[in-house]
């Protein structure tokens, strides 16, 4: 935590939100989850590389005029709020999504660094495992992924239990922005781990930036996760023009490393490049975080 970063504690009444947005995936391929869930309000990672084009940024009602990074509300009744509110929320899910699945997180990572001494996200796992969902997806952009395998084993059990880890590429650096809060290879290193417990692994290259070795960087996801989703800031930060990630530093950096970059046609080159790598394990967009994949 920097000297910039502000950690207090918060009660929630509900911690689990009814899916909209790109967790909705209206139009698409179903609904990703019929609910998201944040252990945290904020973000500590919003001053590393992938905080630069967070869409949680131009989210006033979370950021209150705060700075992205700047503050971190940690949900002390979280997993008290979520036992309460389960069965409310699961007939709700069953009946209007057909299953009660959760995403974790969509506006922040359950992994932090403050998770280590909060253990918020730990404490919600634990709830699960009393009161499970039909399905959980974890989504980070961190190695401490890895801290909870013994808790996972048991999930896996109980619910269909999958890893979403961003890995936007295959670079450490772009020009003029902050590094990663977790290094390629240790995101990879963590997928490897959690592939090797038969959990569920699918890497998410988005937003997609631009990757050096295209071949070589799908050569390596396959080794290591079952699938990938591919998903660009155009069509992919909620604005279909890619509007609230031009306002940030992330596209003219990715310019100056490849001008094609801030592309769909360069987004759909990474796609076939992909999909010949790893074929029948490649999603795009929402309707690969939901799940469907391309078989052709």
């Amino acid at each position: 935590m920097t000297a910039q970063q502000r950690v207090v504690p918060k009660t929630v009444k509900n911690i689990l939100t009814r899916s909209s947005g790109f967790l909705l995936n209206p139009g698409g391929q179903g609904a990703v989850c019929s609910h998201s869930l944040n252990p945290y309000s904020g973000c500590t990672f919003g001053n590393s590389l992938c905080g630069v084009g967070c869409y949680m940024r131009a989210n006033g009602f979370v950021t209150k005029g705060r700075d992205w990074g700047s503050f971190l509300e940690f949900r002390i009744n979280g997993a008290e709020s979520y036992s309460a509110n389960y069965e409310k929320e699961k007939r709700w899910a069953q009946k209007e999504r057909g299953k009660f699945g959760i995403f974790c997180a969509s506006a922040t990572d359950p992994f932090l660094p403050q998770e280590r001494q909060y253990r918020i996200t730990e404490s919600l796992l634990n709830a699960m495992l009393v009161l499970p969902p039909d399905a959980l997806i974890l989504q980070t952009h961190s190695r401490f992924v890895t801290d909870y395998l013994d808790i996972y084993e048991q999930l896996g059990k109980v619910c269909e239990l999958r890893f979403h880890v961003s890995i936007e590429t295959d670079s450490d650096s772009l020009p003029g922005l902050p590094p990663p809060a977790s290094t390629v290879e240790q995101r990879l290193s963590a997928c490897e781990l959690l592939s090797q417990k038969g959990f569920r692994v699918v890497v998410i290259v988005a937003p997609l930036l631009p990757i050096a070795d295209p071949e070589k960087f799908f050569r390596r996801i396959g080794q290591v996760a079952s699938a990938v989703v591919i998903d660009h800031f155009i069509q992919g930060d909620g604005t279909p023009d890619g509007r609230l990630t031009k306002k940030t530093p992330m596209p003219t950096a990715m310019s100056q490393v490849e001008p094609r970059s801030v592309t769909l046609a360069y987004r759909d080159e990474i796609i076939a490049i992909a999909r010949t790598i790893l074929p029948g394990r490649v999603g795009v967009n929402a309707d690969g975080f939901a799940g469907s994949i391309h078989r052709g």
